[in-house]
């Protein structure tokens, strides 16, 4: 199998098993946080559905990105939270349930949004010299099968299985990370040194205001709306951690596109120096200990 196969088809697979893993951490009891806390839940799936997507148009246009990289921030700026915005939501105290749970309704819910933003900026941010198009059919029963049969599939097995599932939870974070990185390098390599360096320093500074974008959206918004501080900061997390896999899926596999997918791949790097620069937030500003006295 060549290399072009591996992406197409391995890359799918790949973000089957990473999101069979997010279901492997979830029971039905852990979507009680849609009632416990619907005002969270709420401003947070808007925000990630529907406001940052927008931040990623103004950015596009703002910048003056190619039309290839406008086409990839929008992507990723359109791609829900990922797993690993669960993990860094308990590092840092915040409410893991509420994580878990705009993970997963936002995962849902851009089957069918991130076919659409997506679509639109192809046709706005056309290039003439290259046309592509999304095949919307293929991609809303692609994305439904690579998001919502593995999370189903994981929480059928986190029922009948739990000592299995908590072995493979902690497996499928690490085979995440090891697929980002082995996507990343393949892409780079792809590229070439010149032309890759050329799209890095252009998508470096859109990554890097979108996620800045998320954060202060996260925590100033979260804040405004009347959300508690731990709430808030889960919100932030869950808008700068994305799913970078699934943005790198659409651009390579179903848009083939090795420019669109830089943005995928920028973020994809830097959201964890920022998720870091999050942790270090939340316990200098004292989530942590807000937790600790609550369970006390």
């Amino acid at each position: 199998m060549d290399q072009g196969s591996l992406i197409e088809y391995g890359l799918p697979l790949a973000l089957f098993v990473i999101m069979a893993g997010m279901g492997l951490t979830l029971t039905p009891g852990d979507f009680r946080e849609v009632l416990v806390a619907p005002r969270a839940t709420t401003f947070g799936l808007l925000a990630q559905v529907l406001l940052l997507p927008l931040v990623g148009v103004g950015l596009a246009l703002a910048l003056h990105l190619s039309p290839a990289l406008s086409v990839g921030l929008i992507v990723i700026a359109a791609c829900p939270g990922g797993t690993t915005s669960n993990l860094f939501a308990y590092l840092g105290r915040g409410d893991v349930a509420l994580s878990i749970v705009l993970t997963v309704l936002a995962s849902l819910i851009t089957v069918f949004t991130l076919p659409a933003f997506t679509r639109w900026a192809l046709g706005h941010f056309r290039d003439h010299a290259r046309s592509i198009d999304l095949p919307v059919t293929h991609t809303v029963v692609t994305l439904l099968v690579v998001i919502l049969l593995p999370v189903l599939l994981g929480m059928a097995v986190r029922h009948w299985k739990p000592a299995l599932a908590a072995r493979g939870e902690k497996l499928v974070g690490i085979f995440g990370l090891l697929v980002l990185a082995v996507v990343v390098t393949w892409l780079l390599i792809n590229l070439g040194e010149q032309k890759a360096l050329t799209l890095l320093r252009q998508a470096g500074v859109a990554a890097v205001l979108l996620n800045l974008a998320g954060l202060v959206l996260g925590m100033l918004g979260g804040r405004l709306v009347g959300l508690d501080r731990r709430q808030a900061f889960t919100v932030a997390v869950e808008l700068g951690i994305k799913n970078g896999a699934l943005g790198l899926m659409v651009t390579l596999t179903l848009l083939h596109s090795e420019a669109m997918s830089v943005p995928s791949a920028v973020y994809g790097v830097l959201m964890f120096a920022f998720g870091f620069l999050m942790l270090g937030y939340a316990r200098l500003t004292g989530i942590g200990r807000e937790v600790r006295q609550e369970s006390a």
